[in-house]
């Protein structure tokens, strides 16, 4: 690079960053979208998770590293004709690079909070109303079904009652409690 030979040291080093770390970004950005996830992820996390999450440890991963050097080197780069001084260039360089690292925490601590969980648990039923589908049987003397809408869905669910009398079809009833993935329901 005979180009770099000619200019200041400090701008020098700050494309002796760029250049490689940007190669590196763009190849692990590409890795991401095709699957490669956190493969050029190695972490240093300091409590031995791997990625992104809400910990503080996150922060110290690879991926990190990576945007940080980003920042603090094209933020030297960009203002290197505009700050005179050396010392303030280099401090202003360092909190570009942490924004640029804050930044991308935030952006993945979003993304993460877009993962929902869709696997239904019976427990999700509790205290929710809805109507029988089966006839139920009273004092516990047979199971029934009812319909029951959780987290978006309508769900088809095992019921009993501790009731007198048989709650029989469209019924509306609310469950009490569950006792081994049977809903113990009562009527409306």
């Amino acid at each position: 690079m005979e180009i770099l030979q000619d200019i200041d040291p400090l701008l020098r080093t700050f494309w002796y960053i760029a250049i490689p770390v940007s190669l590196f970004f763009i190849i692990q950005t590409i890795a991401t979208f095709v699957g490669g996830g956190d493969a050029g992820d190695i972490s240093a996390d300091i409590d031995g998770d791997v990625g992104f999450g809400d910990s503080l440890g996150d922060l110290f991963s690879l991926r990190s590293l990576v945007n940080f050097l980003l920042g603090f080197s094209w933020g030297g780069i960009a203002l290197f004709s505009v700050i005179p001084g050396k010392p303030m260039l280099i401090t202003v360089a360092v909190l570009v690079g942490l924004g640029f690292v804050l930044i991308f925490f935030l952006i993945l601590r979003q993304l993460f909070k877009l993962a929902k969980d869709g696997s239904f648990k019976t427990e999700d039923a509790l205290n929710k109303s809805g109507e029988v589908y089966l006839t139920i049987p009273a004092h516990r003397d047979g199971k029934g079904r009812v319909l029951i809408s959780v987290g978006g869905s309508v769900r088809e669910l095992d019921a009993m009652t501790d009731g007198l009398e048989s709650l029989h079809n469209t019924t509306p009833v609310k469950v009490i409690k569950i006792e081994n993935n049977i809903l113990i329901v009562e009527k409306i």
